[in-house]
């Protein structure tokens, strides 16, 4: 009989979508949405969240920006070629069971109107939001997604994007 050790199981990974959502000013002025999480402490992210069995990416993305900003009232500008993938920290997994992590698709995207944001919807995710210019992101972003954020933005700013 042949015993194997150390063997792992395979990590389960939500799948996500994420939106870097750059203010109607765009292209003049490059300001991006950041919102203050309700659960955590000073924790400031761009808008996501799961994609539903069945649903495209895309779809995901308008659902759950009008679930979570108020608004899917939005231009795609560009799209990340790849899903990145990352894991929760300890205190984030019992929350998350049964996934150890989150696979994303990411956009960039352009609000047509800031008239419409409002995060104080049916099931609030945010407690404040604020547009800042693009090379002030990490001085908001200090949690564990700082390294896929930093992927991000360095994509959309080599694609000429931002």
């Amino acid at each position: 009989m042949i015993k194997q050790v150390g063997v792992m199981a395979e990590k389960k990974y939500r799948p996500n979508v994420a939106a870097v959502i750059l203010s109607p000013s765009y292209p003049f002025k490059c300001n991006i949405f950041i919102a203050k999480r309700n659960d955590m402490e000073n924790i400031w992210q761009f808008p996501q969240g799961g994609i539903d069995d069945g649903e495209s990416a895309k779809t995901a993305l308008f659902r759950e920006l009008k679930e979570e900003i108020g608004t899917n009232n939005i231009e795609i500008i560009g799209e990340y070629p790849d899903w990145l993938s990352y894991d929760f920290p300890g205190h984030v997994c019992a929350k998350m069971y049964p996934f150890d992590g989150q696979t994303q698709k990411y956009f960039l995207v352009r609000l047509r109107s800031l008239q419409n944001i409002n995060t104080n919807t049916k099931h609030p995710e945010f407690v404040d939001h604020k547009f800042v210019p693009v090379d002030k992101i990490f001085d908001y972003i200090k949690h564990f997604k700082r390294p896929i954020y930093g992927k991000v933005i360095q994509y959309f700013k080599k694609e000429g994007f931002i």
